[in-house]
């Protein structure tokens, strides 16, 4: 078995809807990955754990989902320092606006990579660019991607 690559954090159940959007796109490059369900207010032991498990089985890239007070993304940053995602997850009242800015204003020194309101896509797509900096087979497989991506907005003529 192919070592982990990327660990899928959601801070709550009803994010996989959308995370399963990353998932589909892991899948598609062949990327180990896996999800699990951790809130940073609510389990923070065991996120922490989550986080150093992940680690140890040679996680590289952190992708975290959640929505409202969105602190998981930045809680995870603090505790390494491999790349993390943050995928601000539309709820409650301002539908995704507070997730977008609880995980983009990180403090300096902490850095999240953060896309957009529901961006699970583009979250395991940015995953997938940071691991093929080592790996040129995930480059190719991206460049085929956009190529398709490009001849079919074409093929609409």
């Amino acid at each position: 078995m192919e070592a982990l690559k990327v660990l899928i954090l959601m801070g709550s159940k009803s994010d996989r809807g959308i995370m399963e959007k990353a998932e589909a796109v892991l899948a598609e490059f062949g990327v180990p990955y896996k999800t699990m369900v951790r809130s940073a207010h609510r389990t923070p032991v065991e996120t922490m754990q989550a986080v150093k498990d992940a680690e140890a089985a040679g996680c590289q890239v952190f992708i975290c989902a959640a929505g409202m007070a969105a602190h998981l993304a930045g809680v995870v940053c603090s505790k390494t320092v491999k790349p993390v995602i943050g995928v601000p997850i539309a709820s409650g009242p301002l539908q995704g606006e507070d997730a977008l800015h609880s995980t983009v204003m990180m403090p300096p020194g902490l850095p999240v990579a953060t896309v957009g309101i529901n961006g699970a896509k583009n979250a395991a797509l940015l995953a997938v660019q940071i691991l093929a900096t080592q790996d040129a087979s995930l480059g190719v497989k991206l460049l085929a991607e956009r190529k398709a991506q490009a001849e079919a907005i074409l093929a609409e003529d």
